[in-house]
């Protein structure tokens, strides 16, 4: 797929650090905790990558507010509220993508990222460096 494999990158990197983050500050660790991460082709040309834990969950709520900038759902001084904002910024405006949060109500959330696979006219009109293959 063409993409900006750096910002991606950052957008995959938020997603885990946050279910990490989830892990470390619930009360209640479930028996195996988890992170998983899938992906499927969609069609009829786009990616979609899941990433999704069993921690303690996201309030529904919350999961329509959490890519706007400062709004967080961690203890005071623990975050800053930008992280998914960025990523939401990185995924839709620069990538023509979508990212969303599914809130599980038997634990845990679920990050949905949608992306297309070659947007490549698209992205060679966005200041910064050249797209590449990921």
């Amino acid at each position: 797929m063409t993409c900006y494999p750096g910002p991606i990158n950052q957008v995959f990197m938020n997603l885990l650090a946050n279910a990490i983050d989830a892990f470390e500050d619930c009360p209640h660790l479930p028996a195996s905790p988890a992170i998983t991460i899938t992906t499927r082709q969609l069609p009829p040309d786009q990616v979609e990558l899941r990433i999704a834990d069993n921690g303690p969950g996201i309030a529904p709520g919350a999961c329509d507010r959490l890519f706007e900038p400062q709004f967080t759902t961690k203890p005071a001084h623990k975050g800053t509220g930008l992280g998914l904002a960025i990523s939401h910024q990185i995924v839709v405006n620069q990538h023509g993508g979508d990212i969303r949060c599914e809130p599980n109500p038997v634990g845990g959330a679920a990050f949905i990222v949608t992306l297309p696979i070659t947007r490549a006219a698209q992205l060679e009109a966005v200041p910064g460096p050249a797209p590449a293959m990921a």
